[in-house]
């Protein structure tokens, strides 16, 4: 990339002859930055070829998996040839460097400009987190199932061809062998597919409509013949394999790599730090609820129930009375010598009762059922009763004739004393 014009944000270039263009990266690190990335658009009304430079050697060398399949997909991709391209570049990633080489003497475009948030990684880092964490509820679901399996069907077919067949083939290390070619060609040509989309899409429409419907009914009937997993041990590997794949997706969904390790490593203390957290929790529970305050509650009694707590109140009062009167602490010649009726005292200390049958003859008659005291109330609610009936029966018409018959019931003499 010596020889090659280097992209800064916000450049406009026009050229007509072939050139290479290098994007350097920015070494500091920012969090804004975070999901941020530069899209460069090369454009031209005649169609030109569009290479990325990349150095062989620099496939040994890469640090990560990712990384080995990412420059391993550029040596096998060919050139593309468009008359208009999209890159988009991650921030803090690899320097980028491609070539332009123009069919004709046709002058195209480069422009460079920074997409603060970009939408497809924030996607996909939300994703991988919601799949991370729902994984293993995800895996016992049915609809789930059925819903990865068209999709595995679609992207990968070879991948889920060969999970079809796996009973039919005999050794272990046959299968896996083919598994791990069939998933390196899938990516390949999910791959392609990703860079060729708008052009399949506005070319060939109803073949890939064909493709998808049959391809998705084929895998959805497939599923449904096997049935949702049932084995615990299917259901943890599904789960693990769910996880691994809410890992990448964390991987590729920020520009910083650090914030991604950072971000998976709290992922996994999180799942082995619930219980801990469960049991603090119920904890602090058991706290906040000895010290809390309980709150009085009020209930209102029957009048049944009142009379009967009122009874036995008496008569638990009356005999802490007695038992108190009979201890050596009790002044017994002070109280006799302020009692009328010491005789009556020392009867009802001794355990009779404290009122008499006499007064009890007289409560009942005047307060019990046909005693006067009932009758006087009976008698004066009918009374007032009656009185009101003849005042709310007066239309509001009359007013003036009832004033004047009011005036005149409550005094009438008084025309002869004047």
């Amino acid at each position: 990339g010596k020889n090659c014009s280097l992209l800064q944000e916000m450049d406009v270039i026009q050229k007509q002859d072939e050139n290479c263009y290098c994007y350097v990266q920015n070494r500091t690190i920012h969090l804004q930055y975070l999901w941020s990335t530069i899209q460069i658009k090369v454009s031209s009304r005649e169609k030109f070829r569009f290479e990325p430079i990349s150095e062989r050697n620099n496939c040994r060398n890469s640090e990560t998996v990712f990384e080995f399949a990412a420059c391993a997909v550029q040596i096998l991709w060919k050139p593309e040839t468009c008359t208009e391209t999209f890159l988009s570049i991650k921030q803090y990633g690899k320097d980028v460097c491609f070539k332009i080489q123009p069919f004709k003497i046709e002058p195209y475009i480069v422009r460079v400009k920074r997409e603060m948030l970009d939408g497809k990684l924030l996607f996909l880092f939300v994703a991988g987190i919601f799949l991370f964490h729902f994984a293993n509820s995800l895996s016992r679901s049915a609809k789930f199932f059925y819903l990865s399996g068209i999709i595995l069907g679609v992207l990968a077919l070879l991948v889920f061809v060969l999970l079809t067949l796996k009973r039919f083939i005999p050794r272990h290390s046959t299968f896996w062998i083919l598994m791990s070619g069939s998933w390196m060609v899938s990516l390949y040509l999910i791959y392609c597919f990703k860079e060729n989309i708008q052009w399949l899409w506005s070319e060939h429409k109803n073949y890939l409509l064909g493709y998808f419907l049959a391809v998705g009914i084929t895998s959805f009937a497939i599923c449904y013949q096997h049935g949702p997993l049932t084995t615990e041990l299917s259901i943890n590997l599904l789960t693990w394999m769910l996880q691994l794949t809410a890992f990448v997706l964390i991987y590729f969904g920020v520009t910083i790599p650090q914030v991604a390790y950072a971000v998976i490593a709290v992922s996994l203390c999180s799942k082995g730090l619930c219980y801990p957290l469960g049991a603090a929790c119920h904890i602090a529970r058991k706290v906040k609820h000895l010290f809390k305050s309980k709150k009085l509650v009020f209930k209102y009694l029957t009048e049944e129930e009142y009379r009967e707590q009122g009874e036995s109140e008496t008569i638990r009062a009356l005999e802490e009375l007695r038992s108190f009167c009979r201890s050596p602490d009790f002044p017994s010649w002070i109280a006799v010598s302020k009692l009328q009726a010491p005789h009556r005292f020392a009867a009802f200390v001794l355990g009779s009762p404290h009122v008499s049958p006499a007064e009890t003859k007289a409560h009942d008659e005047q307060y019990g059922i046909g005693s006067s005291f009932l009758e006087e109330q009976l008698f004066e609610t009918r009374a007032q009763s009656e009185q009101d009936e003849p005042a709310n029966s007066v239309h509001e018409e009359d007013e003036e004739n009832a004033n004047e018959m009011h005036t005149q019931v409550p005094f009438p003499y008084a025309t002869e004393l004047l």
